[in-house]
């Protein structure tokens, strides 16, 4: 499957059933004055591409992917939730300092959070439907 996928955006793909990451997802695009985000589900075509394409094992990985595909990198975990923080509005774009955090704690926080959050924040039988305004913020 080829995805034609815009050069200057950056692409969050995320838990599509997770009250939590929706939630972030939501958050991010209120604050993503410049609109550099796009969106799209692990569970959509998108998602299980990228997930092909790198080889990604997701048995071992509870965690967004930050997807460049101007030089098709991808971050995951920490490093990709602090990556998308820089990107936004003021005061969120302070926790980008954590950066510095050596990966190995960060990830660790990082992972316990993903491993518990189906158990406090819930989860849906489906992915998020977008509403019509929001529409154009996600791929698949």
């Amino acid at each position: 499957m080829n995805f034609k996928l815009p050069e200057d955006k950056k692409i969050v793909i995320f838990d599509g059933v997770c009250n939590l990451c929706n939630s972030a997802v939501l958050y991010v695009i209120k604050r993503d004055k410049s609109d550099q985000f796009l969106f799209a589900p692990l569970q959509g075509e998108l998602g299980k591409h990228l997930i092909k394409k790198f080889n990604i094992d997701t048995n071992l990985m509870d965690s967004i992917i930050l997807y460049y595909p101007k030089n098709e990198t991808i971050h995951f975990k920490a490093k990709a939730a602090l990556k998308v923080a820089w990107h936004l509005t003021f005061p969120t774009k302070l926790l980008a300092i954590f950066i510095i955090v050596p990966s190995f704690i960060s990830n660790w926080a990082y992972e316990f959070v993903a491993k518990n959050r189906y158990k406090w924040f819930g989860k849906k039988a489906s992915c998020m439907v977008p509403t019509p305004e929001l529409k154009s913020r996600f791929l698949n």
